[in-house]
């Protein structure tokens, strides 16, 4: 088969479309040829040589994929060969075959097909984890988002409003703002003009953000406990903004808040496996019924994934951007 490889780390150019060995599916997976897959910031940085896979896991980017089974491993109960899926990953998503557990799996959803389930997987997962599972949004709450555009963005939205909760997001531009308002946001900020935290203060009566889902880190870490509510719980997922940031303890007692940071690619299967089947229970049933919908900016050639990366990089998406194999 042939997959993307990164002989060296570097920039876009340093993604390679090679021919490498076929996957095997181990105890408890399946092979899935894969017709497409996502591009993640994690990508990015594995590319860079920031983020490596963890143990056991396949040495190329992609921490998603949609395709079709074509082999079940020993032990596999539950799906079929020719099964259309899509898949959450630790590695392996730039590829035209990867090696997945089981527990990893997802059906394709009513009304999407293949190729856009590729860019489900990873984002809801991560949304479902963070804000509903850790941080417990409920309906009638205030959840901020930065980077609203976002695929994770464009799902957090999506979910929040389904549940009932009010959304403000955080973005660069008009056409981005408008995009997330098209898709159910209430609260539009315009992180380049205008201060989040004065801005959450005016939309709620100085009350603040209930849930705050920040793709930021450090940058952005005064700022969000500033902007979260009495009992808020902010959930850092990304770090564009820095690693390292200063904490007001004070401010954080004094609101009664929470702080939590997490990742999912190097969590042990069990987790994954758990975080999948909570997805599957309660998000599924509104991707079937049409409530949600992945949302696609373009679909690039997996073989020329250092475009598709270029255009990441560049912010100038809304959504996702996908790796087609055919």
């Amino acid at each position: 088969m042939y997959a993307i490889t990164i002989p060296e780390p570097g920039g876009p150019e340093a993604l390679v479309w090679s021919e490498v060995p076929d996957p095997v599916a181990g105890e408890g997976e399946v092979l899935v040829e894969v017709v497409a897959g996502a591009v993640n910031r994690a990508d990015i940085l594995q590319r860079q040589g920031f983020y490596n896979p963890p143990p056991g896991a396949s040495p190329y980017p992609g921490l998603e994929c949609s395709g079709r089974i074509t082999a079940l491993g020993p032990g596999v109960s539950g799906w079929s060969v020719g099964d259309e899926v899509c898949a959450l990953l630790a590695g392996g998503g730039y590829a035209e075959k990867v090696a997945v557990p089981a527990g990893q799996l997802l059906p394709v959803p009513k009304g999407v097909d293949l190729h856009r389930a590729a860019a489900l997987p990873e984002v809801v997962c991560t949304v479902w984890s963070n804000v509903f599972m850790v941080a417990h949004l409920r309906p009638g709450e205030t959840l901020l988002v930065h980077g609203g555009s976002s695929g994770i963005g464009t799902m957090a939205i999506q979910l929040a409003k389904a549940v009932g909760a009010r959304v403000a997001v955080t973005a660069g531009t008009r056409a981005k703002l408008d995009r997330c308002a098209e898709l159910g946001a209430d609260i539009l900020i315009n992180y380049r003009e205008q201060d989040f935290v004065e801005e959450i203060g005016k939309a709620t009566d100085g009350a603040g953000a209930d849930v705050i889902l920040d793709n930021m880190g450090a940058k952005y870490l005064d700022r969000n406990v500033q902007a979260l509510a009495v009992n808020g719980r902010l959930a850092i997922i990304g770090m564009q903004g820095g690693v390292k940031g200063e904490l007001n303890i004070a401010a954080l007692l004094s609101k009664r808040a929470a702080i939590s940071a997490t990742s999912l690619r190097a969590r042990p299967l069990e987790e994954k496996t758990a975080i999948v089947a909570a997805v599957r229970e309660h998000v599924w049933p509104l991707l079937d019924a049409g409530h949600i919908r992945p949302v696609v900016d373009r679909e690039v050639p997996m073989s020329d994934a250092g475009a598709a990366h270029r255009v990441v990089e560049e912010s100038g998406h809304i959504g996702k951007v996908l790796l087609v194999t055919s």
